[in-house]
């Protein structure tokens, strides 16, 4: 027999203390007081016969004090919580993995699936043999255990009240890993999964965990597949307008019958849509909003279904977003003259522009991009900020100068490059420049047949952009892609995102830049709930499980300003609710629920006070009819 409470050495402490002072409580004798009495010949008779009865009642005395002392005894040994080995031994080890993401906010189940699967799960442990233990885990993007492997009911039902609904995916495949490598070792293992099912395809999920000779039950959780939700949301601004901006709307239609959605956009809080739309049965559908405004950071969408249909998961009915902050860009144009570089930066209202000719250009000034037009002034190399050069000098080119070209354009050029993004760079006709010789760490972004053209890279602290040849000798500067080239440039410098804006992805490690001064940062969630993330090399991170606006508050640094960060759900798999009645997995199909069933648990503790509790009853009832007394 081991004990999982108090151990021997304890009880036999308590039981021999207790015990004793029992023995003496018995031992002691009440002094008689001295009466007179009228006629003493009544007396001597009375006690006559309680001469001839003493014996009987030392037996009844002794009794009782062994009634009393097996009363303790039994009470002593259950705060010791014994188990036979044999018992312990043969009991099973639980792994049970309760899926808490997006999908189980869904209500078909009152008052939602999730509060169904706690339920279950408390039968479930309070049907536990006494030899079983259990460990509970919340499964979504992530796992977290949230007791032991223990045999303490009391504990796994706090665990249980904890479990809480995530707006993220289910990680089957990590869910099935982190059981497996709960059990290895341990006897008789069995994995409970507790999920409605929504993990998507599951051909599609790859190969998952073998888990050998665990044994695998599912309970299912969940009754209809009634849902619509927002599935992507992402804007962007124009490039030659940023005031202006254009949404990307995805809805996913889960249901087999069509549907009326009305869609909502806020911009900074305010309405700047609203319309209807239908869908299909099952049905994708993409909707774009082009040339919007009236907003400047925020963008929101919302949608509700119409004709008093039920959706039974609101977690996708809501997506958020964030257009890039406009902040000024601090611009310096060193150039003799040139009109069409000028006329392009007119057009962001956003740049603060100077021009300077080369001989009173300053390296020791301050400012975000300096763009070398035909010419690179002695300390450039010094200077803070990046530089764009536009056909820079042999002598000071960052990249050296190759053959000379005459009457060449772009052949070939790097399309996914935030530099030239929406750029067309094949008509381009150039009359005459050089070939650029890139070092290591060079990236080509653009090159005719004879060499490349134009170059990125860094030159120490400092980031450039070079191109070998001038404008001005091209047909370069009467093209859309002119100003494209310039601005993209510029943004590219200073990390403002001209492209589609879209939210963090929840159910995933964010890492978000805040400097390299920063000392550590505080987050504050869609419930408004704080907590201090770390900071490693300038940058936060944190794994977030909620949709919705995120303030990221940072330390240490001149900045002053909270960061706002926007995510989503973003998820088919999660919007599809459909709940699946069966687990068909690569190894075969997961078993239904085994033997579970609410009750007293088969623990030697509940028997002692039970024993406990019936002795007392018995020492009640002889007390009252005179036998122990």
């Amino acid at each position: 027999m081991t004990f999982a409470g108090w151990q021997l050495g304890a009880l036999l402490s308590l039981g021999g203390a207790a015990g004793a002072a029992v023995v003496v409580l018995y031992i002691l004798k009440l002094r008689r007081r001295a009466v007179p009495v009228p006629f003493s010949l009544i007396w001597q008779r009375i006690l006559g016969e309680r001469e001839t009865t003493a014996l009987f009642s030392k037996l009844k005395r002794i009794l009782s004090l062994l009634l009393q002392l097996l009363l303790l005894g039994l009470l002593v040994l259950a705060l010791g919580d014994p188990h036979w080995r044999a018992s312990r031994a043969s009991g099973r080890n639980i792994v049970v993995l309760v899926d808490t993401s997006a999908s189980m906010q869904a209500t078909d189940v009152r008052p939602s699936r999730l509060a169904a699967a706690k339920q279950q799960l408390t039968q479930i442990v309070r049907g536990l043999g006494g030899a079983d233990r259990m460990l509970i885990a919340s499964m979504s993007a992530a796992v977290t255990p949230l007791s032991t492997m223990t045999e303490d009911a009391a504990t796994l039902e706090d665990s249980i009240s904890r479990i809480t609904a995530t707006d993220t995916r289910a990680d089957l495949r990590r869910g099935l890993a982190f059981a497996e490598d709960s059990l290895r070792g341990l006897g008789r293992p069995t994995v409970i999964l507790v999920s409605d099912g929504a993990f998507g395809d599951l051909a599609a999920l790859g190969r998952l965990p073998s888990l050998g000779p665990i044994e695998l039950q599912y309970v299912p959780v969940g009754k209809s597949a009634h849902n619509v939700g927002i599935t992507a949301f992402s804007v962007r601004r124009y490039p030659l307008d940023a005031s202006r901006y254009e949404v990307m709307v995805e809805l996913l239609n889960t249901t087999k019958e069509p549907v009326d959605v009305e869609l909502k956009l806020r911009g900074d809080g305010e309405i700047v849509d609203l319309s209807e739309l239908s869908l299909q049965p099952e049905q994708r559908l993409s909707r774009f909003y082009e040339n919007q405004g009236g907003a400047s950071r925020t963008l929101e969408a919302e949608i509700r279904l119409l004709g008093g249909r039920p959706d039974e998961l609101s977690a996708d009915n809501h997506a958020y977003a964030l257009m890039p902050e406009r902040k000024r860009a601090r611009v310096l144009v060193v150039t003799r003259g040139n009109t069409y570089l000028e006329a392009a930066l007119l057009l962001d209202e956003y740049l603060d522009v100077t021009t300077v000719a080369p001989a009173e250009f300053d390296a020791r000034a301050a400012r975000d991009v300096v763009i070398f037009d035909n010419a690179v002034p002695p300390g450039a190399a010094n200077m803070t900020g990046a530089a764009l050069y536009l056909n820079p000098p042999k002598d000071s080119s960052p990249v050296p100068l190759g053959k000379s070209l005459d009457m060449f354009g772009f052949d070939s050029w790097q399309r996914k490059s935030p530099i030239l993004r929406w750029m067309a760079m094949g008509d381009i006709q150039v009359l005459d420049g050089h070939a650029f010789k890139p070092g290591p760490g060079d990236h080509v972004l653009g090159s005719s047949e004879s060499g490349p053209l134009l170059v990125s890279g860094e030159r120490g602290s400092q980031r450039f952009v070079a191109l070998s040849f001038d404008p001005k000798r091209s047909d370069f500067v009467l093209r859309v892609a002119w100003p494209l080239f310039l601005l993209n440039t510029i943004r590219h410098f200073v990390e403002q995102d001209s492209g589609y804006v879209s939210s963090l992805r929840t159910g995933e490690v964010w890492s978000v830049n805040v400097g390299g001064k920063a000392e550590s940062a505080t987050l504050v969630d869609p419930h408004k709930k704080v907590r201090v993330i770390p900071v490693r090399d300038g940058r936060a991170t944190h794994f977030g499980e909620l949709a919705g606006y995120y303030t990221l508050r940072i330390s240490g640094t001149d900045a002053a300003a909270p960061l706002l960060l926007a995510a989503n759900l973003a998820s088919p798999e999660e919007s599809a609710i459909a709940p699946r009645p069966q687990l068909a997995l690569g190894g075969g199909s997961a078993r239904p629920l085994g033997r579970f069933s609410a009750g007293v648990r088969r623990e030697l503790w509940l028997y002692l006070v039970l024993g406990a509790v019936l002795l007392s009853i018995i020492e009640w009832i002889t007390y009252h009819r005179r036998v122990t007394v």
